[in-house]
This record gives C-alpha cells, structure tokens and sequence, in this order.
C-alpha cells in the first residue's frame, strides 16, 4: 500500500517538474527540478508558488480525466506556473497567495478549453490561457478592492510619455538577462541555471536559445531601443521562445527553421515594442505575447508555404 502512494507521489512530483520545463517548451522532469532550483534561488516565496502552481495544474488534468499522454507531458502545468507566478509577482497584500493559486487553477481549465478549440487547426495554444488570465485578474484590481496592483505596473498616458534610449551596455547581463525574464527573473546566476535547463534537455535547445537571445540583443539596439530594458532582457525572452518554438519544436518539414525561425526571434522586437505601447495606458505587462503572436504567424504561414 505505501509503495502504491509512493508511486503516485512520485508521479505527480516529476509530472509537475515537467509543466515547469514545459515553459521553455521542454519536457524533461531534470531540467525543471533545475529552472525550480533556479527560481527559488532568486525568490524563495517564488519557488513555492512556481511548484505548487504546477502541482495544481497537473492535479486538474488528472482528477479532469485528460489524456495520460499530454498529462505526463507536463502540457496541462506550464500555463498554470506562469500565471501563478505573474499574479504573485503584480498583485500586493497577503491574499495573493491565494488568488495566484486559483488563477493557476483557472489557467488550468482555459488550458484545456482553448486545446480543444484548437485542436482542428494544429496550431499550439502556447502561453495564450496564462496571458488572457493574467490580463484579466490584473484588470479586477480597479474594480475590485481585494486585488490590490503593485506599484511595479503604473498605468501611463502615452501623451506624456518621452523614450529615453541612454544607459550603460551589459552585454553580458544581457545575455544572461533574456533567459531569466521568462520566468520574471533578474538574477544572473538564476539566468545561468535556466540555460542550464535547456542545455540539459538537448544541446541543440541550448545553442538555439543563445541564438534567439543574440538575435534580439543586436535587433533592439540597432533599432534603437532603450538600453535598460535590453540589458535586463525584456526584448529577449520573447525571442526564446520563438526560436525554440519555430526552429526545433514545431518546425515541422522546414527545410529552412533555422534561419524562419532567427527571422521571427528578429520579429519579436518590434512586436514587443507594439505591445507594450499598448499595454501602457493599462498599466498591463507584454508577458509572452510577443512570442505567442510572432509563433502563430510563423506555424500558421507554414500551413501554407511548407518550406519555411
């Protein structure tokens, strides 16, 4: 008998490390036990919420009855880690613990509906459930006096908005940077842990990530953007994810991934920039959207010009 809940605890224990890497579009249990070690580094109280986020994703999925297959993927935990952690982050007051966890839960359930919307058009749901959900809690706190928004997301009006391009160059903080933004971190060593990750599950995913990173590095500064949110990485995760996505994960028959998908890392910049803009009379952050957009059009083009 205690063999048989040993097992199961097991099971949900690397099942939940796999929707923790499934955020970098991994599934490998080692290799988020390695991003976990990495956020908790940065964020002891971030740790938690990043691991039993993805506990309550994965237990969503399972008591729901969803297929074995895409559970033991990790596919029902990586929208609910990421909205878990972004409401944690953006909200104040003792009751975000609470609301982060049942936006993990509600993540969870969106997760499932938009897989079945889009399951005729093979086309990936990517990080679209925590974006919508993060984006619509986040926007309760004006109407709402229980969810309090964090001083960090200001709304600004863009008639007085100046762009300011100065600052120092940190190459290397940039480099190190764009990795951790994915899971809103600013912490070099956590940033070397995540490249880590993905070196661990393939060098080719490792390789494919510096890549994307560069790509956007060199893109926002040629275009001119400003230095400080460059070197922090917030032009690069997006890219990430768009390389791996493009290139490797759901390239497909493309005889060409690589260079498509460097083309559309290239792409999130402006996009982002677009987004953002956006965003700031709501006070909202660009969370991935820039990559989920640049993704879609990219996977959707390939429907029809296969050799891309």
């Amino acid at each position: 008998m205690f063999s048989i809940y040993k097992n199961k605890w097991s099971w949900l224990f690397l099942t939940s490390l796999k929707g923790i890497s499934q955020v970098v579009l991994i599934a490998n249990a080692f290799s988020g036990f390695i991003i976990l070690i990495a956020i908790t580094i940065a964020s002891y109280s971030l740790g938690i919420i990043t691991l039993l986020s993805s506990l309550i994703g994965t237990l969503i999925s399972k008591l729901g009855g969803a297929e074995e297959e895409k559970i033991n993927q990790g596919l029902f935990g990586y929208n609910s880690v990421l909205t878990g952690m972004a409401l944690f982050l953006f909200l104040q007051g003792d009751e975000r613990w609470f609301i982060a966890l049942a936006g993990s839960a509600i993540a969870a359930l969106f997760t499932a509906a938009l897989m079945h919307f889009f399951r005729q058009t093979d086309i990936p749901i990517l990080t679209f459930p925590f974006i919508v959900i993060t984006w619509l809690w986040l926007l309760t706190t004006y109407r709402l006096v229980t969810f309090k928004l964090s001083p960090k997301l200001t709304p600004q009006s863009l008639s007085n908005w100046t762009l300011n391009i100065k600052g120092e160059n940190d190459w290397l903080e940039g480099a190190v940077n764009g990795i951790g933004q994915i899971f809103f971190l600013d912490h070099t060593l956590s940033g070397i842990l995540l490249f880590i990750a993905v070196f661990w599950a393939g060098r080719r995913l490792g390789v494919y990530a510096v890549i994307g990173n560069i790509a956007a590095l060199l893109t926002s500064y040629s275009l001119g953007g400003e230095h400080s949110l460059i070197f922090m990485g917030l032009y690069g995760y997006n890219a990430i994810l768009t390389i791996l996505a493009v290139s490797i994960v759901f390239k497909g028959d493309s005889r060409h991934a690589l260079i498509t998908g460097i083309i559309a890392a290239c792409l999130t910049v402006p996009i982002t920039a677009s987004v953002v803009t956006w965003l700031l009379p709501y006070g909202l952050p660009v969370l991935t959207m820039p990559f989920v957009l640049c993704t879609w059009i990219f996977l959707g083009a390939r429907k029809v010009l296969p050799k891309i």
